[in-house]
């Protein structure tokens, strides 16, 4: 028995209580192990996340505002007022509506062409397999106000190729100079075709990745009963997929929420800022040093997210307790 163990049982019977088992002893200097070594990151977390979280939770029920932060004055408690005026007094519910739709178009179109193409690579052979994975990786690699940039010269007014492409087809020049950022449905358009076009390889190549651990034997046994390509990949693969696609939805729909560069800079483009806003730069265009207002913008946005993602969370925690 080890001196620490000795230790425990002998003030645990000078105390009067039942000796500590070397099972327990083990168990607590593990634990305390485990802590000394989290302490860092918990610190980090503590620092870079959970005080500026507090901290704009506190703010959100103030009106403060940058003349509180130059002069040094203490800014009113507002209480709830903030966020009456963010849901009575401005265009937010409208915003927030625009965002869950687009946050669900993306999520789904995403989600689809990502598999299929994870799919479409297991049937090609090495060398497509290649060129395809290069080109996916360009496109997840490229910067997203660089690909904004490149898309929007494709769609431009005056020099785009789709223009261009469009009056060579129809033989008319009826799509000469036609804004495609002016409306915002064709705006919502274009801004879908840059985000699908940069989010699909990372759901391709995650799928991918799971696709190979599902058994080969099983793959054939279900050819083998007659099972056809959508029968085996609903009730033989999508299993082996389950948890894997699971982690990348809830990321696809944090993430899509939470789009900002690419829709900034196509209203820099030409698009109204007023009927194209989403909640990021809905947040960011808020007048300048309006803290309290602000905040509590973040506040929603925060609760919105952490709401969608509950789901995942609750299984992840059930998993962890079987």
């Amino acid at each position: 028995m080890s001196e620490t163990a000795t230790a425990e049982r002998s003030k645990a019977t000078a105390a009067g209580r039942p000796p500590v088992s070397r099972e327990r002893v083990r168990a607590r200097r593990e634990a305390r192990g485990a802590w000394v070594l989290l302490g860092p990151s918990l610190i980090i977390l503590g620092v870079m996340v959970a005080y500026p979280a507090v901290l704009m939770v506190i703010q959100s029920f103030t009106d403060y505002t940058v003349k509180n932060k130059v002069l040094g004055t203490t800014p009113n408690v507002v209480w709830f007022e903030n966020y009456i005026a963010l849901f009575s007094e401005s265009d937010f519910p409208a915003v927030l509506m625009r965002s869950l739709g687009l946050m669900v178009v993306l999520t789904f179109l995403n989600m689809l062409f990502g598999i299929l193409v994870a799919v479409l690579m297991t049937r090609l052979g090495r060398a497509w397999r290649i060129v395809v994975s290069v080109g996916l990786l360009l496109a997840w690699a490229m910067p997203p106000l660089t690909a904004t940039v490149v898309w929007g010269w494709i769609f431009d007014t005056q020099y785009g190729v789709v223009n261009w492409a469009l009056n060579a087809v129809t033989g008319t020049s009826d799509w000469t100079n036609h804004s495609w950022l002016l409306n915002p449905w064709s705006f919502f358009f274009v801004l879908t075709i840059i985000i699908v076009w940069q989010s699909v390889p990372f759901v391709a190549f995650t799928t991918y990745a799971a696709l190979g651990q599902v058994p080969g034997e099983v793959l054939e046994a279900a050819s083998l009963d007659g099972a056809t390509g959508l029968k085996r990949f609903g009730f033989v693969v999508f299993p082996y997929l389950r948890s894997v696609l699971t982690v990348v939805l809830v990321l696809q729909i944090i993430w899509n929420l939470r789009i900002f560069t690419q829709v900034y800079a196509l209203q820099s483009r030409g698009g109204i800022a007023a009927e194209t806003n989403v909640l990021g730069t809905y947040l960011f265009r808020q007048g300048v040093g309006e803290f309290g207002a602000t905040a509590a913008i973040g506040v929603v946005m925060v609760i919105l997210l952490l709401t969608l993602s509950w789901g995942y969370v609750r299984s992840t925690l059930k998993e962890e307790e079987l």
